[in-house]
């Protein structure tokens, strides 16, 4: 059984939500339908139409990738010029374009993780925050019997997860008391008689964005007509999401030997470095893409060296002045999400009983070459 395209989006959304992206940022469908059986599916980097080729080619239904393929608004659909011939291709082959971008940055796992992990970081956090998790704290009152169920529920939906652990619950015993009146049909007692029952009190937290789904699941496995519930805000705040990670090398490097991890980490053939590459490193920041803006946020950070792509002349002098280090292995280094979402994906298909298929594309799509 193939997935719906549909599917396959709500389990990539799973681990990078829309509501993680910056404002106005190009992300979703952007290109076809994914109301569709999906046999194939292609991760990339870049939507270009060697990468169209590609995907025609291999049968492909949905491409997911990294950077939009329709950025700026279109004054024409001509397919004698080359961006109405990529999307003239993607139609007439019904493969439909999905987009994850700042989204899939900021994601715990996402590019940044995966560009901190790649370098051996350690003790890392969001070098510029964008969000913070708002908390709720769920009350439900569960008869004995259904108890364990009820809470194994709850938390496959969300709640009661704190850093590294799951099913973080306060259970209180106690006495519930209910009359059914005329027109119920009880679960427990008769209409017209006052029941007591052997409850728990189930407390727990989830994030704001989680409280529908949390609240569906807790519903859908209590055995009463009319669930007793509550729902409280609270002051404390949840986790934090941002662009870039900070984080720590295990031993200090000079700022050359790190400049040769990074080719090698991120697969290039050359880097661009601004500073004294004999300097100590222990602190490092990295953002994938244009980290132009985030120079100075590295530097007050106390960042020794931002590792980003497409740095400015006028901001290299910036950092210089500054005392902040930097590496450019340019934009494309990117392309460390392509096996990363594969990978992500085959599992959850797998765990689904789906037999689509998902493949990461193979053409390099880096514009520059180091001579």
């Amino acid at each position: 059984m193939f997935a719906n395209g549909q599917t396959i989006i709500q389990m990539f959304e799973q681990f990078a939500p829309k509501h993680l992206a910056m404002e106005g940022d190009k992300i979703g469908l952007q290109v076809g339908t994914a109301n569709k059986e999906v046999k194939k599916v292609l991760v990339t980097l870049d939507v270009l139409e060697e990468v169209v080729d590609e995907a025609i080619e291999k049968g492909v239904d949905l491409i997911i990738a990294h950077h939009a393929v329709i950025f700026r608004p279109l004054k024409n659909l001509r397919t004698d010029l080359p961006a109405g011939r990529l999307y003239e291709k993607l139609i007439k082959h019904d493969i439909a374009v999905y987009i994850a971008h700042t989204n899939l940055d900021v994601a715990e796992g996402g590019i940044n993780d995966l560009m901190a992990n790649a370098l051996g970081l350690t003790q890392t956090e969001p070098l510029d925050i964008l969000h913070t998790e708002q908390l709720k704290k769920i009350v439900v009152f569960v008869p004995q019997t259904h108890h364990e169920k009820v809470l194994q529920a709850m938390a496959e939906a969300g709640a009661g997860w704190i850093g590294n652990y799951s099913h973080c619950t306060f259970n209180v015993e106690g006495t519930g008391t209910f009359l059914p009146r005329e027109g119920a049909n009880p679960h427990i007692g008769t209409p017209g008689s006052l029941e007591r029952v052997q409850e728990v009190r189930v407390e727990t937290i989830v994030p704001a964005q989680l409280q529908n789904r949390v609240v569906k699941a807790m519903v859908k496995a209590h055995p009463y007509e009319e669930v007793a519930f509550d729902i409280y805000p609270l002051e404390q705040s949840g986790q934090s999401f941002g662009l870039g990670r900070m984080g720590r090398l295990e031993k200090s490097v000079t700022l050359q030997e790190l400049a040769q991890t990074v080719k090698q980490a991120f697969g290039v053939t050359g880097v661009r470095v601004v500073g004294d590459l004999t300097r100590e490193i222990k602190k490092v920041a990295v953002l994938g893409g244009d980290g132009n803006s985030y120079v100075s946020k590295a530097a007050f950070k106390g960042a020794d060296v931002l590792v980003t792509g497409d740095i400015y002349y006028h901001t290299a002098h910036d950092a210089l002045a500054s005392g902040l280090c930097l590496i450019d292995p340019g934009h494309n280094v990117e392309k460390i999400m392509k096996e990363a979402v594969r990978e992500l994906l085959v599992k959850k298909l797998v765990g689904g009983n789906f037999d689509t298929e998902v493949i990461s594309s193979q053409i390099n799509t880096d514009p520059f070459r180091f001579l």
